[in-house]
């Protein structure tokens, strides 16, 4: 039988409240790896040990493990008894077939009883496999690290590791409400949130049938995507063409830009409550378009009562492709599509809104009913990893799911 040895990094410094995170990342990669062949979770002395049937599909196994946040690291393991000679042994039988030129052994003793210190057991394990294969010792480029695990009642060996993202297993810290846009910036915020143990809920507002539905079917293939990441994910899905034709038909032109915001917050907030989430998430980044100025963000803001997290305030724009690229959102988020904000777009936004002019503005709008009127139309989708499309069923009216 074969082992994936999980390490984990920040989870260990969580004291009284680490059993609580490790039950969270052991049914995460329980979740994560359903039909591969993981036959069960259990903690070993500091970190996580995947049984595996005999027939496990580690290719699959691996690729979902590496999106599994609060990993460090992991790979593919054998187990022995804890005895130098049982080590050796088995060492031996997995060395069958493999050719390196260069090596080391890399021990870490967790049972600290044990009668051999690491040094030791490096330098006689790694005479052993010199003689097997005839490959010279390097402690500084190996092409192979042979990785030894010592704990209470067994030994775990393994011919080197992948590396986990790190971060904290989605849903030890709360939900949050991420509006998706569509473009590259909001996943890319989404997936930093989900890093630091948050569960995303998404809402995507569109202007259909004002304009086609390929921002709709973006956020789906988005969330699709980022789904992968925390398992379960549900997406709202917001009428919002009759919202903005309200505000455009009552409200001067450059303020429009600040007012789709606010309402889209508003909204937003609304749907937080409903989820038990905390706090909203929204992919802005200081000065990249207009409604994204401090005064701007400051009035959008003051619409709402709970926090609105901005993971990508400070970052340019080559830094959030680079990562919308690596967790394979980009492609999909440049797809050309019609965005919500296009739809009765100012030619002049405004930069710099205060409150007083943005108040006088709303006085002309019925906000409360504007709200629910989009409330009372909302579509919800869910999504589910690894996937099983959403099928008709999932699909349900903000009347009977809200």
């Amino acid at each position: 039988m074969s082992y994936v040895v999980v390490h984990y990094n920040e989870i260990g410094l969580k004291g009284k409240n680490q059993p609580l995170f490790l039950r969270r990342l052991a049914a995460n990669l329980l979740r994560a790896t359903a039909g591969t062949g993981v036959r069960r979770a259990d903690e070993r002395s500091g970190r996580l040990v995947l049984s595996l049937a005999r027939d496990a599909d580690w290719p699959t196994i691996r690729e979902r493990v590496r999106c599994i946040f609060g990993i460090a690291n992991f790979s593919l393991a054998e187990r022995t008894e804890p005895d130098l000679d049982a080590l050796k042994a088995g060492v031996d039988r997995a060395l069958e077939g493999r050719h390196f030129e260069s090596f080391k052994v890399a021990t870490r003793r967790a049972y600290k009883p044990f009668p051999l210190k690491s040094e030791e057991i490096n330098r006689d394990l790694g005479a052993a496999v010199q003689g097997r294969t005839g490959a010279r010792v390097d402690l500084e480029h190996p092409e192979v690290t042979l990785h030894v695990e010592v704990l209470p009642r067994e030994i775990y060996f393994s011919f080197g590791r992948e590396a986990g993202p790190g971060g904290l297993p989605v849903g030890v810290s709360g939900s949050v409400v991420v509006l998706l846009s569509g473009g590259i910036d909001s996943p890319v915020a989404a997936h930093r949130l989900m890093k630091r143990g948050c569960r995303a809920v998404f809402v995507h507002f569109h202007s259909h049938p004002f304009q086609d539905g390929t921002s709709r079917q973006k956020a789906v293939d988005l969330v699709r995507c980022l789904t992968r990441f925390q398992h379960l994910s549900r997406l709202y899905l917001v009428p919002f063409g009759e919202v903005q034709r309200e505000i455009v038909s009552r409200a001067p032109g450059p303020l429009r830009v600040v007012l789709y915001r606010r309402f889209m917050v508003r909204i937003a907030s609304e749907i937080a409550r409903r989820e038990g989430a905390k706090a909203l998430v929204t992919g802005e980044s200081l000065g990249q378009v207009a409604s994204q100025t401090l005064d701007n963000l400051a009035v959008v803001e003051e619409a709402v009562g709970m926090p609105i997290l901005r993971p990508l305030i400070g970052s340019d724009k080559e830094e959030i492709v680079q990562q919308a690229r690596a967790l394979g959102s980009y492609e999909i988020s440049i797809l050309p599509d019609q965005d919500c904000c296009s739809l009765f777009a100012p030619r002049h936004p405004a930069t710099f809104s205060n409150l007083e002019e943005i108040g006088q503005a709303e006085s002309n709008l019925q906000v409360n009913a504007l709200v629910r009127m989009a409330l009372d139309q909302i579509e919800i989708r869910g999504f589910e990893f690894p996937e099983s499309a959403p099928s008709e069923s999932s699909v349900v009216s903000a009347a009977s799911g809200a």
